[in-house]
């Protein structure tokens, strides 16, 4: 039901609607001097940012779930939810072996040209997003708490670190605190905002596996990387195996079952972007064909040869792939033919 609709039923038959009235004129009525409030705060630094359910820059694989926040604070590089993504959670209390496997796939994954999604949490959260930050690619942390608050406060630098190439959003106001009934909800971001979900290290109680099965209700893809039977540490990630998820050795584990999701995100950013600058007869766009190479190209690297926008080059890439000068592969793409 629009809210043409709503507005037409609360007027004429009231009673007819499930919800109290009081509770629906507040729904239907904004608080004038909140909205005031958030504009300040997007104009207060050009690395602030609103994203509304109906903008361009609203990451289009969120919009599929059943709960979308209708606004997204952001603070950092918009472009980074351009990328496909990939969420990366586990244990807070992580082993060194988890915390290096976390780190190798994480940096996989990254140079491969997803965005690493996760909580900045402690444990492998801090590692994913480390891991992203020392190659300078993208990252998105998504918060328990406002944008503007650093929890725990031990990341600050990675916090930091991230709106370099990636960002922190959250559907909170900035000036929330942390509060514990906060964290499990956002969770449904991580893994909404994603084309899959990668837990490394997780215990049955694990808010990780909060992650995964919303991941698995979304439609998105599992994975998990298996542990020692001897230690609680892997037992969250054992479950999820038993459940179907995809057992993780190596990075070709999770690129092989990512691919249709991942064109999928791409189209909806073409749909959403409407790039001006070079028009679809101009194809078959010779300096961004030049950029992909006849073995396995990732995007960021196309975006750095080519000298073009990420978006531009996300346009590109699809009408060249229709034409058939190039095929989208796990990991980038390939070129098919000499022009």
């Amino acid at each position: 039901m629009d809210v043409t609709e709503l507005r037409q039923r609360l007027t004429h038959e009231p009673q007819a609607l499930p919800l109290p009235e009081s509770l629906l004129q507040s729904h239907l009525t904004p608080d004038h001097a909140l909205v005031d409030a958030a504009l300040a705060w997007q104009q207060a630094e050009a690395h602030h940012h609103l994203i509304c359910l109906g903008d361009a820059n609203y990451p289009p694989l969120l919009k599929q779930i059943n709960d979308p926040p209708p606004v997204l604070f952001l603070k950092g590089n918009t472009d980074a939810l351009l990328f496909p993504a990939m969420a990366v959670v586990g244990s807070r209390l992580a082993t060194p072996g988890g915390k290096r496997m976390a780190h190798e796939l994480t940096t996989e994954l990254a140079l491969n040209g997803m965005a690493i999604t996760s909580g900045m949490a402690l444990g492998i959260d801090g590692v994913a997003h480390r891991a992203a930050i020392e190659i300078n690619k993208p990252s998105i942390a998504v918060l328990g708490t406002g944008v503007d608050v650093i929890y725990p406060k031990r990341h600050r630098d990675i916090y930091n670190g991230i709106q370099e190439d990636g960002c922190v959003l959250s559907e909170f106001w900035p000036e929330v605190k942390p509060f514990s009934g906060n964290f499990p909800k956002r969770n449904r971001i991580i893994s909404g905002l994603t084309i899959g979900t990668l837990v490394v290290e997780a215990s049955l109680r694990s808010g990780s596996l909060i992650t995964a099965r919303l991941a698995n209700e979304q439609g998105r893809e599992v994975f998990a990387v298996p542990g020692s039977v001897l230690s609680g540490q892997s037992e969250g990630c054992h479950k999820l195996l038993r459940e179907g998820a995809k057992l993780v050795e190596t990075l070709t584990d999770i690129l092989e079952e990512v691919t249709s999701l991942s064109h999928f995100h791409l189209e909806e950013v073409k749909a959403c972007h409407h790039i001006e600058g070079e028009s679809a007869s101009d194809l078959p766009f010779s300096s961004l064909l030049a950029s992909v190479g006849y073995e396995t190209t990732t995007i960021d690297d196309v975006v750095e040869h080519s000298g073009k926008t990420i978006e531009l080059v996300l346009e590109q890439l699809l009408e060249l792939e229709l034409q058939g000068w190039i095929s989208a592969v796990p990991g980038g793409y390939i070129r098919l033919k000499r022009s």
